[in-house]
């Protein structure tokens, strides 16, 4: 009986701190584009030097989607039509999460 009032208690205050958090709003414009038939959401993550994130949809890993294009390929094609200039590929990386991040020219 003494473990399930603190387990109560435990819920009570638990229920109470999250009414206090207040959600958190991206402070980055993102932009959705729909490049070789995949939706990307593209973002300015850094003024200098001008960074961009490029993350896929996936589509809620449907089997029977688009045909198959590289990830790579399709990045460069979506931070181009987002931002209209165009991506440095050597300054391009992936992480483990699968966004791309890359620098970007307009010339």
């Amino acid at each position: 009986m003494v473990l399930r009032g603190s387990i109560l208690a435990l819920v009570a205050v638990t229920g109470l701190t999250a009414f206090e958090a207040t959600p958190v709003a991206a402070k980055e414009e993102t932009k959705s584009v729909f490049s070789m038939s995949r939706t990307w959401a593209v973002t300015q993550v850094s003024d200098s030097p001008v960074v961009y994130r490029a993350t896929r949809d996936n589509n809620n890993l449907n089997p029977f989607g688009p045909p198959p294009r590289l990830r790579t390929v399709q990045a460069i094609a979506a931070i181009q039509q987002a931002t209209g200039c165009k991506p440095i590929v050597a300054s391009m990386y992936q992480n483990i999460s699968g966004q791309f991040f890359s620098q970007v020219s307009c010339n």
